[in-house]
């Protein structure tokens, strides 16, 4: 999740620790063509690979965009890239526990590896599946912006939660932005009973007009809502 990447928060990375300069020296070199690499840790790199799937997922769809409509090959390895990038989502704030490594860059990394995996992805797997009108592109739009605002939310009130005896935050305020999860298990769904395009659950209102929009695209709107909550307190596992 968001903050799991062993980060600092940023009450924490003023201090005056010998790690801490040292990154912070490597990071402002402007001198060394590798002075970036060294500074980041293995858990940065497992983050990566989390923004990676997310780019891989985006790549997939437009495949499938610009091929053939009947041959959904890239549509299902777009989605089926999503998950992995959960995977690493969670193993890298394990791995940096386990090395008891912290990385200046890590929480600026994980948040925005996890728009790329969480947000964008799945909004592109969405208009490539049929929400491809002006009104639907508005709401997959909004669902990616609710995503950056609760990123953003995250990494300016992290260090001011509640913590646990071990320092991680007691609860997430709004659903975490892993959760669209959810819509890509529902778009699997609707591809494998060929609900697509034409055919996309719930129909298409207002067809043919400047207003044109299918009725599923709220869906999008309301998972959106949900991450900007501040009502919502989820426990962190």
């Amino acid at each position: 999740m968001s903050g799991s990447n062993g980060n600092i928060p940023k009450d924490v990375t003023s201090s005056n620790s010998p790690a801490i300069d040292k990154q912070k020296t490597l990071l402002s070199a402007d001198v060394g063509h590798f002075s970036l690499v060294r500074a980041m840790h293995l858990a940065d790199l497992i983050t990566l690979m989390n923004g990676a799937c997310g780019v891989m997922s985006i790549f997939s769809s437009l495949r499938y965009a610009l091929g053939d409509p009947k041959d959904f090959d890239n549509l299902w390895l777009a989605l089926f890239f999503l998950p992995f990038g959960l995977f690493f989502d969670f193993f890298d704030g394990k791995v940096a526990r386990w090395r008891k490594k912290s990385s200046l860059m890590g929480q600026e990394l994980d948040s925005l590896a996890d728009l790329i995996s969480f947000g964008v992805a799945p909004a592109m797997v969405a208009f490539t599946l049929g929400f491809r009108s002006l009104a639907d592109t508005v709401g997959l739009t909004f669902f990616v912006l609710c995503g950056l605002t609760r990123l953003a939310r995250f990494n300016v009130t992290v260090s001011v939660l509640p913590k646990d005896a071990t320092g991680k935050s007691q609860y997430f305020e709004g659903t975490p932005i892993p959760t669209s999860l959810g819509m890509d298990a529902i778009m699997a769904y609707w591809l494998s009973q060929r609900w697509v395009h034409d055919n996309l659950p719930f129909g298409v209102w207002f067809q043919g007009s400047a207003f044109e929009f299918h009725p599923a695209v709220i869906l999008f709107m309301i998972h959106g809502c949900l991450m900007t909550s501040k009502t919502i307190r989820i426990p962190k596992p």
